[in-house]
Formats: structure tokens, C-alpha cells, sequence
């Protein structure tokens, strides 16, 4: 077993606190942001173009993923209605943020009367960057704890020691739920699965994946189906480690949207990459 022994908050105030989660995310934006502009400058595109866009996509990203999140939660935050915009408690989805950040960004582009192929060439830029920020999140991610886990006995399996960790959490309240959310027990040393290590792993080598074929695909935009298919195969399987809510067939909210997403980004690849790369 590996001991998590941190403390998920940096500092925590009266009205101002930063997790690692939110440090870390916010590295993972600006890496992301970073890498886009590098490429972007290679073919003359204006650094405010990037930033505006962007923006668009970082506003969207944050309402999807509290959206996205909230849908998972929903008894809760209608007993709770206040907390629904209470995005500093904690509660947000990586899916919500790809599919709102997408949209945000498209809408820019729509709104600026770009066109079709130069939209497809942002989000080909877009896709290693949205790995490389993603795999720098779910750093955060381990240090705080995030995500209850299947208990295993393999010996990468980890616990964490700080009682304000997430991941404690989990463990603790196991005894209070009996539809299988949680790892069984109450023991806080109960070794679990490293969901979020696995989803950083597969995040890199998805991101090496995807500079292979940078600028060899085409229609502009099939880099990020690559991308899009690439997560959702990752995330599918590697949801079954993790105990979200489930639905019918034992599926977690991110099964359904990982099956829908894969079916987009194959039916492109075949139908539109595939066809011009022949």
C-alpha cells in the first residue's frame, strides 16, 4: 500500500481557501493555453485570437463541468438548491469541462464568423493541450484525495492519512451507504484503487499518441476526434475503478457520456479522416 499523507488545501481562510485540485487545474489551464499558442504562432495566428477563444472555452468548461456534475448529484442539489453555484465547495466534471469547453470555444468561433477548417485547426492545436492540462489536474487530484475508489489488494493500491483527504471521506462513510458507492469497511487505511494515477498515465500517453500524428490528418478538427476517442476509451475503463453513482447495467454517468463520445469520434475518423487519408 502507498500512504497519501497531505493535506488537500494550500490554505484555507475565512472566505478564501486554494485546494491542490484547484492549483493544479489551474496549472493544467495555463500549460494548455500555453501549448495552443506555441503552435498557433507557427502558422501567423494572433495570440489574442487564442486568448479570446480561450476565455470563451474556459467559461464554458466551468459551467459544464458544474453542470455536468450537479446532473450526477441532482437529489442532493435540489434539497440544496444555494449550492448549485457554490463551485468553490468542490464538485466538478472532467467530461463537463471537455464538452462546455468545446462549446464555449466553438461559439467564439461562430460568434467571430471564423471559418469551419479554421475551427477544426484550433481544435487540432487544442487536443495534445487538452491531455497535457488534464494529466497536470489529476495531479492535484492525487494529492487531495479526490474520487472514492474500489478497494484492491494489488500492492500500487493507496490510502490517505490526512482525515480532511476526500479519499478518507470515502472510507469512512462507507457504513452509511448500502447501494455500494464505497469501498467496504470503515477501516481509513483500506487500500484502493489509484484512479486518477491511471487517468494521468493514460493522459501522456494519449498526448504522445497525438504529437505522432499532429499535422498529418486530415479534415482540419481529426486530430481532435483522435483525442476525443482516445479519453473516452481511457475513461470508460477505467471508470469501473471508481464509485460514482450508478444508474442501470452498474454504469456511472461517465459510461454513458464515454459511449457517446466514442460513437462521435469513431463515426468522424471513418467517415471523414478516413475517406481524405485514403
Amino acid at each position: 500500500m502507498i500512504k497519501i499523507p497531505f493535506d488537500p488545501m494550500i490554505f484555507q481562510f475565512e472566505y478564501l481557501a486554494l485546494s491542490w485540485h484547484g492549483f493544479f487545474s489551474l496549472v493544467g489551464v495555463i500549460a494548455a493555453i500555453y501549448i495552443v499558442i506555441k503552435q498557433s504562432r507557427k502558422v501567423g495566428i494572433d495570440d489574442d485570437l487564442i486568448f479570446n477563444v480561450a476565455s470563451w472555452g474556459i467559461i464554458g468548461g466551468i459551467i459544464g463541468a458544474r453542470l455536468v456534475h450537479i446532473i450526477d448529484n441532482l437529489d442532493y442539489y435540489l434539497d440544496n438548491p444555494l449550492y448549485f453555484i457554490y463551485i468553490w465547495k468542490g464538485g466538478i466534471a472532467v467530461w463537463g469541462g471537455i464538452i462546455g469547453g468545446l462549446l464555449g470555444g466553438l461559439a467564439y468561433c461562430k460568434f467571430s464568423k471564423l471559418s469551419t477548417e479554421f475551427m477544426g485547426q484550433l481544435m487540432d492545436f487544442a487536443a495534445p493541450a487538452m491531455l497535457a492540462g488534464q494529466a497536470i489536474g489529476r495531479i492535484g487530484d492525487i494529492i487531495n484525495g479526490e474520487h472514492c475508489s474500489r478497494a484492491t489488494d494489488l500492492f500500487f493500491g493507496w490510502w490517505f492519512s490526512n482525515p480532511n483527504s476526500p479519499g478518507q471521506q470515502c472510507i469512512i462513510r462507507s457504513e452509511s451507504y448500502s447501494n455500494g458507492y464505497f469501498p467496504q469497511g470503515s477501516d481509513p487505511s483500506t487500500a484502493v484503487h489509484p484512479s486518477a494515477l491511471y487517468e494521468l498515465i493514460w493522459d501522456v500517453l494519449g498526448m504522445l499518441v497525438l504529437v505522432k500524428f499532429r499535422n498529418k490528418l486530415k479534415p482540419a478538427g481529426s486530430l481532435w476526434f483522435i483525442y476525443l476517442g482516445w479519453y473516452s476509451l481511457g475513461r470508460f475503463v477505467i471508470q469501473w475503478t471508481r464509485l460514482d453513482k450508478t444508474y442501470f447495467w452498474s454504469f456511472q454517468e461517465a459510461h454513458f457520456i464515454s459511449i457517446i463520445c466514442m460513437i462521435i469520434s469513431v463515426s468522424f475518423i471513418f467517415i471523414k479522416t478516413r475517406k481524405q487519408n485514403n
